[in-house]
C-alpha cells in the first residue's frame, strides 16, 4: 500500500510597499508607452471621411478603440484634468486620487506588505473607494469632472467614428488578409526548394 504523498504548498516572497509602488509606476510606464504615434492618430485629412452605413460604424468604432485605446485613455484624462484646471488644489487631489487608483489597484501585480502584514485587495479597493468619496466630498469637483470626461469620451467616439481605419492592422492575420504580409508557405514543395538550394 502506497503512502500518501503530501501536499505541494507555495508561499509568495513577500516586498516591501515601496517595491510594490515601484513596479507599479513601472506597469503604467510600460502601458503608457503602448500608446500609438499622434501623428499616425491624427494623420491626413484622407484618413476621416462619413462612415457609409450604421454597421461600418459600430466596426470603425470597435478597430479604433482596440488600436487607438491608450491615446483614447490619455485624451480622456487630460479633457478631465482640465475641467479642474480652474482650482489648482483640486487639480492636485485630483491627480493624488487617480494616481493612487492607477499605482495600488490597476496596475499593481504583487500582494501589498504594510510593516510585515499582507493587506488582502478587498481592503486596498475598499480604502481607494474611501479616500475617492472623500475627497470628492470635500472638494465638490464631481461636476466638472463628469463635464470633462464627457468631453472626452464625446471626442474620442467622433475620432474612432470619422477616423477610416483602412491600414490599421490588430494583428498579422489582418495584415496577411490584406496582402501587407505573405503567409509562410508550409506546403512540402517549398521545403524542398530551401532544402535543395
Amino acid at each position: 500500500m502506497l503512502s500518501p504523498t503530501p501536499a505541494t504548498t507555495y508561499t509568495t516572497i513577500p516586498i516591501s510597499g515601496t517595491d510594490v509602488i515601484f513596479r507599479s509606476f513601472q506597469n503604467l510606464s510600460s502601458f503608457l508607452s503602448l500608446h500609438r504615434p499622434w501623428s499616425e492618430f491624427i494623420s491626413g485629412a484622407d484618413s476621416f471621411d462619413r462612415p457609409a452605413s450604421l454597421t461600418l460604424t459600430g466596426t470603425r468604432l470597435g478597430v479604433n478603440s482596440k488600436y487607438f485605446g491608450v491615446n483614447y485613455g490619455i485624451i480622456i484624462t487630460i479633457c478631465a484634468a482640465v475641467s479642474l484646471i480652474g482650482d489648482p488644489t483640486t487639480l492636485l487631489v485630483f491627480a493624488s486620487v487617480f494616481t493612487l487608483w492607477l499605482v495600488l489597484y490597476f496596475f499593481r501585480e504583487d500582494p501589498m506588505v504594510v510593516w510585515g502584514h499582507h493587506v488582502h485587495d478587498h481592503l486596498v479597493t475598499a480604502a481607494l473607494v474611501l479616500v475617492t468619496g472623500v475627497s470628492i466630498w470635500i472638494r465638490g469637483f464631481v461636476t466638472s469632472l463628469l463635464i470633462g470626461i464627457a468631453v472626452g469620451i464625446l471626442f474620442s467616439v467622433v475620432h474612432g467614428v470619422f477616423r477610416n481605419p483602412q491600414g490599421i492592422y490588430l494583428d498579422e492575420q489582418d495584415a496577411a488578409s490584406d496582402g501587407l504580409i505573405s503567409p509562410p508557405s508550409t506546403s512540402p514543395r517549398d521545403y524542398k526548394l530551401n532544402f535543395s538550394n
